[in-house]
């Protein structure tokens, strides 16, 4: 039997004198109003604002809601202008309460705190329609059931960077969903979330202020001004009626609930006063929601300010330019595609995520969202689909080494122990076997592959190295790091205090410990050598250069102090960098100077010292992995210079130049290629035998003269990464085709701390590297 509005009124009443509270005006007041939509024959519902309720009226309140699903109301909004009093643990028991008849929730979370927010993250909620806008999540983790949700809105959730890998698992019926003002940044991690998605068609991470080949959209300058302002922004920016093409609108316009979910969204580009208070609740580097430093909504501002001017019109095809016209024309006439001057005059970004500066950024998402119809409010259309399809194809790899589909590990293993099993048991007349077209190293990339394609989220894992001494454990300061070159397990870092630490990567053991001469200084260059794999060369910002055997030297700090195992050579001053050439008879050393000086290392002696090689300080040098007699020297003069000790290097057997200052330079394994990192994301690989440009990887820069690149190969010569000190992500690309195959976001220790590659290197085995992060 339907209970009516009246009913529900008289036993709130008698709740609210059973636990001595006094009935909430505001409460009567909604539902006042439900009563008289029904009396006007309109769709019944009621609205509860939980910033006018307050401890003292939950139960009474708990008691109505919960005769709600049985009444005749037929819907129930949950709202929440302002600072919100009631306990967080009250306001989800309410909405839960309301059960299916839950159909919108609109918070601002500010006072509603970490717990609230995880508990609504992981049991869901009932309702249609989520307003979450200005949350503090970190990295979002909604894995409650949310099955009856069609609208998300996480605008200006300005503590947001990144996913869980089980987010959005219990989202079948998500339809709209908007992310602008965000610090989403990660295309990989980003799609690899929204995939999980069926039904979504509607996604924004920014919305425009003017319709494309429709004329602009109304811009809203009404509103409330109690405590409020409005920025500039469009009057309809809603999910439900997006700015979009041909007048295309998502949404079923008959639906009852379409002004309240239009209202929803009218709401979502205020930006609040600032007068809300920080919390003082701690963050974890685990953390899925942050309340350490609250930053306000307009502060993503200041977040992408070095990057782009955010008052400037942005294009939505960004990545377009003359050279990839070319490129595409034969999918494309030029008919087919609008000038670019064109959009850049019709569409204007308004509140942008990083995410939206990602070169090829409309193109990746709609070419990995089949489903999806609307893209920042703009319609896609089927020129727009085949047009992304080409430029995934030629700037992006699914997989590693062009592999179509994902492949199991395991299947793999087994393959290959077939094989072998099968080449053992031949006859010694046949030779073994080998599959047409498969190289020797085939199953060696199947497998980086497969562990590549298993999960968009990389595996990090951050080393834990702790050493002992006579007072206990203590922690180390890496600068600098190098991987061993024939023991895939063991690597060698330096310390800023002066320290040589060699180390089981894997087990996370110290394998040797050679503790800092005395003086503090930092070891800038460390470098293997390969005949005698249990020999390293360290050298120091203070012009120290030390041999050291790690056969002879222990593992603990207390048995350290000694000199076995070592052999020093004359000092070079403010030394950055050190190599030891092929056959492990020479070394070079470079620093803040224009010289190189050459060592004997089985002498001990100095040899020479080549001066004025450049016209500025030599960053790094290099010797070829194959020639003894090649090296290759960058400076910031911004030449990278060949060079043959053969010739008594007066001259260089090339110069090959970038157009900022040269940050690194290193041979491929094979010597076939050098890979030149100049400031700011100007990487470039250059045939060795005669400097020619052989592929330029087209990173965007950031337009800063401070953003100091480095860049090295991993897993042979497939691939290369590349990170900078302004940017919190290492790329991943192909030395082939110059695809970006991945990019890897830094983890930090919360949403406030500043991070930068400080070292890096590719793994010489794997599809994986290591870095140094600098805070």
């Amino acid at each position: 039997m339907t209970v009516d509005i009246q009913t529900l009124e008289e036993r709130y009443v008698d709740s609210c004198r059973k636990h001595g509270a006094t009935p909430n005006t505001e409460i009567l007041s909604a539902l006042f109003k439900a009563k008289v939509k029904r009396n006007n024959h309109e769709p019944c519902s009621m609205v509860i604002f939980l910033d006018r309720v307050k401890d003292i009226d939950f139960h009474p309140l708990l008691d109505l809601v919960m005769g709600i699903d049985v009444s005749e109301i037929e819907a129930v909004d949950i709202c929440n202008e302002s600072s919100c009093t009631l306990n967080g643990e009250y306001a989800l028991s309410l909405m839960r309460a309301i059960n299916h008849k839950l159909r919108m929730v609109d918070l601002q979370d500010f006072s509603l705190g970490k717990d609230f927010l995880r508990d609504l993250s992981q049991r869901g909620l009932t309702c249609q329609a989520l307003n979450l806008r200005s949350s503090h999540f970190r990295k979002l983790n909604l894995i409650g059931k949310f099955m009856q949700i069609h609208t998300l809105n996480l605008d200006f959730s300005t503590s947001l960077t990144s996913f869980r890998e089980d987010c959005f698992t219990c989202m079948p019926n998500l339809r709209c969903l908007s992310m602008c003002a965000t610090r989403l940044s990660n295309l990989w991690t980003t799609i690899a979330a929204l995939s999980k998605l069926p039904s979504l068609v509607e996604l924004r991470f920014q919305n425009c202020l003017c319709r494309y080949d429709t004329g602009p959209c109304p811009v809203s300058s009404a509103g409330k001004a109690n405590d409020i302002t409005y920025s500039v922004q469009p009057q309809k920016s809603s999910l439900i009626e997006a700015p979009s093409l041909d007048g295309w609108i998502l949404g079923n316009q008959n639906s009852s609930a379409h002004e309240a979910f239009q209202e929803l969204f009218l709401r979502n580009n205020i930006i609040m006063n600032p007068e809300f208070q920080n919390t003082t609740e701690d963050s974890s580097d685990d953390s899925e929601v942050d309340f350490s430093t609250h930053q306000q909504e307009f502060g993503l501002v200041e977040l992408l300010s070095n990057a782009v001017d955010l008052q400037s019109e942005v294009p939505f095809h960004t990545s377009w330019n003359q050279s990839e016209e070319v490129s595409l024309k034969d999918a494309f006439t030029s008919q087919s595609i609008p000038p670019l001057q064109d959009i850049m005059l019709k569409y204007v970004s308004h509140h942008p995520s990083p995410i939206c500066f990602e070169k090829h950024y409309r193109e990746y998402m709609i070419a990995s969202l089949p489903h999806l119809n609307v893209l920042d409010n703009l319609l896609i259309k089927e020129i727009d689909r085949d047009f992304a399809s080409a430029i995934f194809a030629q700037y992006f790899e699914y997989l590693p080494y062009r592999r179509n589909r994902k492949e199991n590990i395991v299947d793999i293993l087994q393959m290959r122990e077939i094989k072998a099993i099968h080449n053992h048991i031949q006859t010694p007349k046949k030779k073994p076997s080998c599959s047409p077209g498969r190289s020797q190293y085939f199953y060696s990339r199947s497998l980086g592959a497969a562990k590549v394609g298993s999960s968009p989220w990389p595996l990090l894992h951050p080393l834990s190295i702790l050493g002992n001494d006579s007072g206990g454990e203590m922690s180390f300061r890496p600068r600098q790091l190098e991987y061993h070159p024939s023991n895939s397990s063991l690597m060698v870092f330096g310390t800023l205090d002066g320290d040589v630490v060699v180390v089981n990567h894997e087990s996370e053991k110290i394998v040797s410990y050679i503790p800092s001469p005395g003086a503090t200084n930092s070891v800038l260059g460390l470098c293997w050598l390969k005949k005698y794999p249990s020999k390293l060369i360290a050298g120091s910002d203070n012009g120290s250069l030390k041999l050291y055997d790690i056969q002879h030297i222990p593992s603990t700090v207390a048995d350290a102090y000694y000199s076995a195992g070592s052999a020093a050579f004359d000092e070079f001053d403010q030394l950055t960098s050190v190599h030891v050439n092929s056959t492990d008879e020479l070394f070079l050393a470079s620093g803040y100077s224009k010289n190189v000086a050459l060592y004997d290392i089985n002498s001990g002696r100095r040899l020479q010292i080549f001066t004025d090689m450049h016209q500025e300080h030599i960053n790094v040098v290099k010797f070829a992995n194959h020639s003894p007699s090649l090296f290759v020297t960058s400076s910031f003069d911004q030449d990278v210079k060949m060079w043959d000790l053969r010739q008594k290097p007066m001259q260089p057997c090339y110069t090959a130049s970038s157009s900022r200052g040269n940050v690194m330079a290193c041979f491929s394994p094979d010597d076939h290629y050098l890979l030149v990192s100049a400031v700011d994301n100007e990487v470039k690989q250059l045939l060795a035998v005669d400097g020619r440009l052989h592929l330029n990887f087209e990173i965007a820069s950031t337009r800063s003269s401070q953003n100091y690149t480095r860049s090295y190969y991993m897993n042979g010569r497939d691939y290369i990464i590349s990170g900078s000190c302004d940017e919190q992500v290492v790329r991943i690309c192909c030395t082939q085709t110059g695809r970006r195959l991945r990019d890897v976001s830094l983890e930090g220790k919360g949403s406030g701390t500043s991070m930068f590659v400080q070292s890096l290197r590719g793994d010489p085995f794997r599809v994986s590297f290591s870095e140094l992060q600098g805070y």
